[in-house]
């Protein structure tokens, strides 16, 4: 399956007109703000992970992902995974937007007593700035040596998948080069089915022209692979990288 979140390397979208970064702001309207904060603060709650969180928005039909912005692709992902949780119920959920159609904004604390009831620790402000303030180390150990060395050639596989991955399409099927080993990091496609899995990472370079045939613009691209997501190719092979 390829979302509609997996947009690299697409085209027929139309060009890129990204805002000044000097007078873009950090949201555009007071709402943005709202769903941050409460993405954040249901997160904290743990029971979901960063991976669960990533692939509940990309669950959403391709058609709704392209046709909401990027806090509305939030909002929508934070509410199947409060909904698939028991955090909130269906008929609290459309309360809530009954009321917001309404413009009586409500502070009901239903998700609160949900969470209450499942022993859950409820956040607070100071917790909230321990998290944002101290962050944490993403690598892990891992008690086998790195698979591939810099500057082996490898094959991105292809894979369909159901699951969250964060191997590009695009990419898929091509040959890349090793630029360097990064460590151990989780693996996104188990820790998204709730599997706290590590691998080696690499970063991997790969010609545009083995990405997007020989007519393409030459540059690198440059994409962060986990050791799962490849294979190692015959040094004889002449398929490009």
């Amino acid at each position: 399956m390829r979302g509609g979140h997996d947009l690299g390397g697409r085209q027929g979208f139309g060009p890129i007109r990204p805002e000044p970064e000097s007078a873009e702001p950090v949201f555009h309207s007071e709402w943005e703000q709202r769903v941050f904060a409460m993405t954040l603060a249901t997160g904290m709650l743990g029971q979901w992970n960063i991976d669960q969180s990533r692939h509940a928005r990309e669950r959403q039909h391709p058609v709704d992902y392209l046709a909401r912005s990027y806090y509305e692709n939030w909002l929508a992902g934070t509410e199947k995974l409060l909904l698939e949780t028991g955090l909130l119920s269906t008929e609290e959920l459309k309360q809530a937007m009954a009321q917001v159609r309404q413009n009586q904004a409500s502070r009901d604390t239903s998700g609160a007593r949900a969470a209450s009831a499942k022993n859950l620790r409820i956040p607070g402000p100071d917790d909230a700035r321990k998290v944002l303030r101290s962050g944490g180390p993403a690598s892990r150990k891992l008690g086998s040596p790195p698979r591939f060395a810099s500057g082996e050639r490898v094959l991105l596989r292809r894979k369909l998948t159901s699951g969250h991955t964060r191997a590009p399409a695009y990419a898929q099927g091509c040959l890349g080069r090793v630029q360097t080993c990064l460590g151990g990091h989780v693996f996104p496609d188990a820790n998204s089915a709730g599997e706290a899995i590590a691998h080696h990472l690499y970063s991997v370079c790969f010609d545009s022209r083995a990405l997007w045939g020989a007519d393409a613009e030459p540059f690198t691209v440059r994409v962060d692979l986990w050791e799962p997501y490849l294979e190692a190719v015959d040094a004889k092979s002449d398929r490009g990288g």
